[in-house]
């Protein structure tokens, strides 16, 4: 049983880009789950196919794998964290942000990442909850269609409240938008303590066949706060194990994104962690 740890950017956000490739590698991580933004790799950037194939050769030469996350915060507009979303009322602000997502998907495409990670975005006041659907359903289309040309899977993330903001959400989706190949899983272990009903190990099994992505953190029940290993409730030997029994074989991506402050230290003690609480599963390098 094998599984690829990886670290997520956006809690080395006071890194350089290639310092924290480089502290990841030496730490011996198997990849990172690099956030799509100003201060790493900005996807709007004019010269972002250029930066693109740089970090690609710098990511081969350090071995390691990648995937590509879109939760930077305020990467569209620096008034709304997160804004606008996939279910903006206005018609413009949704299509940027499915631009923003097809243009993640060239990139990943050209850093060679196994998946593409997103989120739904919050339900805007006042909209009815089919209309919130349809919304998504039709502005995550075109993207679909970028990552199946691709060859990218697209990890949609269930995000607590969020729209789609839970593993039957997902599966709402799945079905909405008639199963196609290229939609796929994004599992956070955290937010499956937050608010699922089965426990985070009974999640893994349940989301096998869809999984494209996972992150990884503590949380605890009913709080949407990632923690760092041991701040939390969840029993993490039997998530890593039902994980490693899955046979997924993409990244498994530490998320603490409100913690760069101390980020080189955490990917070093969470590395210990997950290498402990993997045995007698092995960790892959």
């Amino acid at each position: 049983m094998t599984l690829r740890l990886g670290y997520g950017t956006n809690g080395l956000t006071d890194l350089r880009l290639d310092d924290a490739l480089e502290l990841l590698a030496g730490l011996g991580y198997d990849g990172v789950g690099l956030t799509l933004d100003h201060m790493h790799l900005d996807p709007l950037a004019p010269d972002a196919g250029d930066r693109t194939r740089r970090v690609a050769r710098r990511l081969a030469a350090l071995r390691l794998g990648v995937t590509v996350e879109t939760g930077a915060r305020y990467v569209l507009d620096p008034r709304r964290k997160h804004g606008p979303t996939l279910l903006d009322p206005d018609p413009e602000a949704r299509a940027a942000r499915t631009g923003l997502l097809v243009r993640s998907v060239e990139i990943a495409a050209g850093l060679g990442a196994h998946a593409l990670h997103c989120f739904s975005g919050t339900t805007p006041p006042g909209t009815p909850t089919d209309t919130a659907w349809e919304r998504l359903a039709d502005a995550l289309t075109p993207v679909l269609d970028a990552a199946a040309r691709a060859g990218v899977p697209l990890a949609v993330e269930p995000e607590p409240g969020h729209l789609l903001a839970t593993l039957a959400d997902f599966h709402r989706l799945r079905t909405l938008l008639g199963d196609p190949p290229a939609l796929g899983l994004t599992l956070d272990i955290g937010h499956c303590q937050c608010l699922e009903p089965l426990p985070p190990a009974a999640c893994v099994e349940a989301a096998a066949p869809w999984l494209r992505h996972v992150q990884i953190e503590d949380m605890r029940r009913g709080v949407h706060e990632h923690l760092p290993f041991g701040d939390g409730e969840i029993d993490f030997p039997p998530v890593l194990e039902a994980l490693a029994a899955t046979g997924y074989d993409g990244l498994t991506v530490v998320e603490l994104p409100r913690h760069s402050h101390a980020g080189p230290d955490l990917a070093r003690t969470s590395l210990d962690f997950l290498r402990a609480a993997t045995a007698p599963a092995r960790h892959g390098r």
